[in-house]
């Protein structure tokens, strides 16, 4: 796989783990804010610290990569609707959109659709 694609892997789950570990105090007040239980968030996270991690061992094993990336994208979907909701200002949308855009460009690649 070329290394925009690897670099993009390795983008999308750094940002989840700084995000969902050391920056988890921002994540309880989102949820808050979204009305959705602590259940929903605990869920949510640790889907999205496995899918991260599934992007970074794809790098050797690249099978593993192509479901991860598409659920990604689609829980940053979610996050965009979330964002919609409680009627956020714009850039509070863009940490979520980025992510959809890298996780759908990896998805692409891995799937052949991009000759990258």
């Amino acid at each position: 796989m070329s290394a925009l694609v690897i670099l993009a892997q390795i983008i999308i789950a750094l940002s989840i783990v700084v995000v969902w570990v050391f920056r988890f105090d921002n994540i309880v007040k989102e949820f808050k804010q979204y009305g959705l239980p602590d259940l929903v968030r605990n869920m949510v996270g640790a889907t999205k610290i496995s899918l991260a991690t599934l992007l970074l061992a794809g790098i050797w094993f690249p099978k593993l990569v192509l479901v991860p990336a598409l659920i990604m994208a689609f829980l940053m979907v979610c996050a965009q609707l979330a964002h919609l909701k409680v009627h956020n200002p714009w850039y509070k949308y863009v940490p979520s959109l980025l992510l959809l855009l890298l996780s759908l460009f990896v998805a692409a690649a891995y799937a052949g659709v991009l000759s990258v």
